[in-house]
């Protein structure tokens, strides 16, 4: 899928991925990314593996970023699998994997959990 000769649907900008999307699923990916870049508001936004990527540090790596995704009735976090483990019990009634969580997109985001979520992969970064 990143052979843009074999995909011409490959999305190349942040901003691209999000005008592809219906308003109600652009509305909470875009709670999602403010609820990121509250926290890391110096994150750097890229695409990585054809979805929204946020570094939080300079230069990051896919280990040192932070991924949101848009699907038909969710919209996924990837944090990491540590933060996932930390956070496994405040995560209850959310369908998760190793390193992810679904967020459906006809209920709020539990936007203080993320920001906490988001503040804890930042600070296991900086040891």
């Amino acid at each position: 899928m990143n052979d843009k000769n074999n995909d011409e649907k490959a999305l190349i900008t942040v901003e691209a991925y999000f005008d592809a999307l219906s308003k109600e699923t652009k509305q909470v990916l875009r709670e999602l990314r403010e609820c990121i870049l509250e926290v890391a508001p110096d994150a750097t936004e890229l695409i990585n593996y054809n979805i929204p990527a946020y570094a939080l540090i300079k230069g990051g790596k896919r280990e040192q970023q932070i991924m949101i995704a848009a699907y038909k009735n969710h919209v996924g976090l990837y944090p990491h699998p540590t933060t996932m483990e930390k956070f496994d019990s405040a995560l209850i009634g959310f369908k998760k994997g190793k390193g992810s969580v679904q967020f459906p997109i006809n209920k709020p985001l539990p936007k203080t959990l993320i920001k906490e979520m988001i503040s804890y992969r930042m600070n296991l970064l900086k040891d």
